[in-house]
């Protein structure tokens, strides 16, 4: 057994979420004219690295494994909590953030001196974790 065989299952989704997250960076760099390498870790944008992450796990899990097996099961499971987590919780997050941002930037409406804005890209829509979750499906059946 060669090393890629030994460790598809850390490997594919590994490189997925590189992958993802330096179209990201580079869309940024394209469309913004400047390099944001803070870009490569961080969440939200188009598309859900998270989501493609969690489901070209469950893919190969399935595929290698077979659909009921307990692994299967159990990333299936991580997969949707996961997704639901990105497009609900974070995005809402990500809203309050924004707003919060906005009060705290108007002048006479908030007294309070932050040293950093709050991160506002913080989760998906659900677009962005559709979208996600077919590259990480379409990636675990090529590999």
């Amino acid at each position: 057994m060669n090393f890629f065989d030994r460790y598809k299952f850390v490997i594919v989704p590994f490189a997925t979420w590189f992958f993802i997250q330096l179209f990201k960076v580079i869309y940024d760099l394209v469309t913004t004219k400047k390099f944001n390498f803070k870009r490569i870790l961080g969440a939200g944008g188009m598309p859900s690295s998270h989501s493609a992450v969690v489901t070209s796990l469950t893919t190969l899990v399935g595929k290698y494994q077979g659909t009921d097996s307990a692994d299967f099961a159990m990333s299936l499971i991580f997969a949707c909590v996961v997704m639901y987590d990105a497009a609900g919780v974070r995005r809402a997050a990500g809203k309050q953030a924004k707003l919060l941002n906005k009060i705290i930037d108007t002048p006479g409406l908030s007294k309070v001196e932050v040293s950093e804005k709050l991160v506002e890209a913080l989760g998906h829509t659900p677009i962005q974790v559709i979208v996600g979750a077919c590259i990480g499906i379409i990636v675990g059946l090529i590999f």
